[in-house]
């Protein structure tokens, strides 16, 4: 079982109540001005038998910035404000430091593996179902074109028509019991992620932890700052298993799309 590291990060911070904000970054692009010299008046060669009087040319219209240009000067940051230094506060405390893998621990819990299973099982049965209804309809357009040139294009019309409202029918009965079996996957792992909160929270305290982090994002640490096993302990000692409600459809169900299921489930 994947879980995103979206999730993993929402139950980190869920259990040390940390709040995190992004550094936000600007770069000032350099503007490029472009400058272009006017028409001058050029004399008359001396060999010219007799001078003729000529007028200075209006000066040449500046061509207009390239696009380059525009955008930069319009991109251009504005100065840097000096601010007043601030009062002097305390200083944070020193970080008491552990590590911790939410996806392994999911995978290695008791209670996730049979939240699994029970929903790997419904969906199959939902497979078999639905391979059963695209036999059916199958068979119905191949009676469909067989029939062609036998009866009236009305009738043939008509069983096309039907033939399609029951497609549709078809495809949203199946949309909807595959949403209820995720619905209720995401109920019972909702009773294992509340725990794994508490839990996490509880064995970062008994260590004096004060900073929590995800081991994948980690590049390098000892054995020692890592909580992974015990929470793995600790959660399959207190919740060795969960019940998954039945996948019911109710009326109005919102339906999640294919990209929302993917990103649910870490893909």
């Amino acid at each position: 079982m994947v879980f995103s590291r979206l999730r993993s990060s929402l139950i980190l911070a869920a259990a040390l109540g940390a709040a995190c904000a992004p550094a936000l970054i600007l770069s000032a692009p350099a503007a490029h001005a472009q400058t272009s010299s006017p028409g001058y008046f050029m004399p008359p060669s001396q060999q010219q038998a007799a001078p003729v009087q000529h007028q200075a040319p209006a000066p040449a219209p500046e061509p207009a910035p390239a696009p380059q240009a525009q955008q930069a000067q319009q991109q251009q940051m504005p100065p840097i404000p000096q601010l007043p230094p601030l009062p002097k506060g305390s200083a944070p405390p020193v970080a008491v430091i552990g590590v911790l893998s939410v996806p392994e621990v999911m995978q290695k819990s008791t209670a996730a593996q049979g939240v699994q299973a029970v929903i790997q099982e419904r969906q199959a049965e939902l497979s078999h179902d639905a391979q059963a209804a695209r036999a059916k309809i199958t068979a119905e357009q191949n009676a469909i074109l067989a029939d062609r040139g036998k009866v009236s294009e009305a009738v043939l019309d008509r069983r096309e028509q039907a033939l399609r409202a029951e497609i549709a029918s078809t495809q949203t009965k199946f949309e909807e019991r595959n949403q209820a079996i995720q619905n209720s996957g995401q109920a019972a792992l909702g009773k294992i992620e509340s725990l794994l909160i508490a839990i996490i929270r509880q064995e970062a305290e008994a260590r004096g932890m004060n900073l929590v982090l995800h081991r994948e994002q980690v590049a390098l640490n000892i054995n020692g700052f890592d909580i992974t096993d015990d929470v793995v302990a600790q959660l399959n000692k207190l919740l060795p298993s969960v019940d998954v409600p039945p996948s019911v459809v109710t009326p109005g169900m919102a339906i999640s799309q294919p990209q929302d299921q993917n990103q649910d489930n870490g893909q």
